[in-house]
């Protein structure tokens, strides 16, 4: 565009109130990067079409437990190579702000994740050692625990003996084989036999079962069997993969989406305010000189044109800076989540949505000060009135 450099000299005229502005736009758009992304991130992985392991929980609640004898069948379904359980158990370490997940495993459950990677010695202590415990090597880096230590962990839904008390003797540090998975370092897991055994409540219960398949071709058949097995039984199960799985328990939280699209609207309506009200003034500031534009012979839609492509730079800029500020941040948000979600950087989805949001807010912001502009007349814009 041949009037670039008059469009950015008027953008920043008065440098303090366009800075300050910018810094709004990144604000916002920065917030709205990091919250569709974990929207985006939740509303995904409905489909089990290739996936090469399954989680088999209830379909009523993934608070729901399901009796332990569902293992075998689930075995035998034609396609399965390995089953695996766990049972969430929900303990915390000294202080509740001590969040991290916890839950018992099957003897197998390592050869089924096999993206854990253990040290054989400290495996089989950890096998051979009935209140034996396994973290993540962020958790222990963490709270500087180490193969030895005895962790007092607190029961917040299954008392042992009348207690709370679960004192679990940790005999191996896990890592991750991809470092980019590392956030799922973040959690500790115990036998299921051991809880089984010790708790006051509850026997041969598990929170899901993870299936390993032999043919991730075979996905959609093999779902489809394990369900039937408790088809209109009081434990129906619905299997789906790891990461619709994961969304499904962080949902217990809220409306993931309800809650976004509140918070973004209310964002975007506040910016709206804002830099509609800094173009209005901007335009009031340059009125002689959009005058001596017209007299020098810009045409009434040239002068629009400039105003309505100063509006949308003015966006673009901040917008752009504030989703490159998100994508730098969501790396630290996965860690922090202790594993329940993943998300290494914005979406291509968010960016797309985001653009399409930076032209809006342009087009609209700049509207009525470039036809402000547009009808100007030279005569009274000279004399002042």
């Amino acid at each position: 565009m041949k009037y670039f450099a008059l469009v950015w000299a008027q953008l920043f005229r008065s440098r303090t109130r366009t800075l300050l502005t910018l810094l709004s736009v990144v604000a916002a758009f920065m917030l709205f990067g990091m919250l569709d992304s974990v929207r985006v991130a939740f509303s995904a992985g409905g489909s089990v079409d290739g996936a090469n392991r399954l989680i088999v929980a209830s379909r009523l609640s993934i608070t729901e437990m399901l009796p332990m004898r569902l293992a075998n069948e689930i075995a035998s379904v034609r396609g399965v190579r390995r089953v695996s359980y766990a049972m969430w158990f929900g303990g915390i370490y000294q202080d509740q702000r001590n969040f991290f997940p916890n839950f018992s495993v099957s003897p197998n459950y390592f050869d089924v994740h096999g993206e854990f990677e253990v040290p054989p010695e400290q495996m089989r202590a950890f096998q051979d050692t009935q209140a034996g415990a396994i973290v993540g090597e962020s958790l222990a880096r963490k709270f500087g625990w180490k193969v030895g230590d005895t962790i007092p962990l607190q029961a917040t839904i299954f008392p042992r003996n009348g207690s709370n008390d679960w004192p679990l003797e940790l005999k191996a540090i896990f890592r991750m084989r991809d470092r980019s998975q590392a956030q799922a370092e973040n959690q500790l897991m115990m036998h299921w036999k051991y809880f089984n055994e010790s708790n006051d409540y509850i026997r041969d219960r598990v929170s899901w079962f993870t299936v390993q398949l032999a043919d991730a071709g075979d996905a959609s058949r093999v779902a489809q069997a394990i369900d039937a097995l408790s088809a209109n039984s009081d434990h129906e199960t619905k299997s789906q993969t790891e990461s619709a799985f994961q969304q499904s328990f962080a949902r217990q939280f809220g409306d993931i989406g309800l809650i976004v699209t509140a918070i973004m609207g209310a964002v975007f309506f506040t910016l709206l305010l804002l830099t509609g009200n800094t173009m209005a003034q901007a335009v009031r500031d340059r009125i002689p000189e959009l005058a001596t534009l017209k007299t020098l012979g810009f045409t009434d839609t040239t002068v629009l044109t400039l105003v309505m492509v100063e509006s949308v730079l003015l966006v673009l800029i901040g917008g752009l800076a504030g989703l490159a500020l998100a994508a730098g941040v969501m790396p630290g948000v996965s860690a922090a989540s202790g594993g329940m979600i993943n998300l290494p950087g914005v979406p291509a989805q968010t960016w797309l949505t985001g653009l399409g949001l930076m032209v809006a807010i342009g087009v609209v912001v700049g509207l009525l000060p470039a036809l402000r502009a547009r009808r100007l007349r030279i005569v009274d814009a000279l004399a002042g009135r």
